[in-house]
């Protein structure tokens, strides 16, 4: 299982770098259309779609590594007991958000199939397909989390920033 996630981690980021060269070169086409006086139609619609995929494996990324700021101040002034009670109600709440957002982005994608992009042959609905991986994403590791925490008694991971 630690080998399937660490080969799927691997495979987000491969995808999220390639997303930032295809987004560097729409949008350095875009500029150099636009200076020569020639203004390419898509490239604007491109760059959006390419930063909201780009956004969400970000966000699938920084779940999956723990890497999310969390203030902590007053939760690790807690004793042990509350410390984990506070960070299993945290936890539901994160899985409870990527429930929702996953559900929600189901209807999101079915309302948008059948409408066309403004300057792209395709579905509109591309848009908002990455919403359901996130979601499913942030429920999956929030709820892996709470067993850490609340079954196994064990501190969560490591958090990339607490503050």
């Amino acid at each position: 299982m630690n080998l399937l996630l660490v080969w799927g981690d691997r495979l987000l980021k491969a995808v999220a770098g390639a997303i930032v060269v295809a987004l560097l070169a729409t949008v350095t086409a875009g500029i150099v259309s636009r200076a020569l006086n020639h203004p390419l139609a898509w490239t604007d619609e491109v760059s959006g779609y390419l930063m909201v995929w780009l956004a969400c494996l970000g966000w699938m990324l920084a779940t999956r590594q723990g890497a999310h700021i969390r203030i902590r101040v007053f939760q690790d002034k807690l004793p042990r007991l509350p410390w984990r009670a506070t960070e299993a109600a945290i936890l539901l709440a994160v899985a409870l958000l990527g429930a929702v957002v996953a559900f929600y982005s189901v209807g999101l994608i079915r309302r948008n199939a059948d409408i066309e992009a403004l300057a792209l042959p395709i579905s509109a609905a591309w848009l908002y397909v990455p919403l359901l991986p996130a979601g499913v994403v942030t429920l999956i590791q929030a709820l892996a989390d709470l067993w850490r925490v609340a079954v196994r008694a064990e501190t969560p991971r490591s958090e990339g920033v607490a503050l």
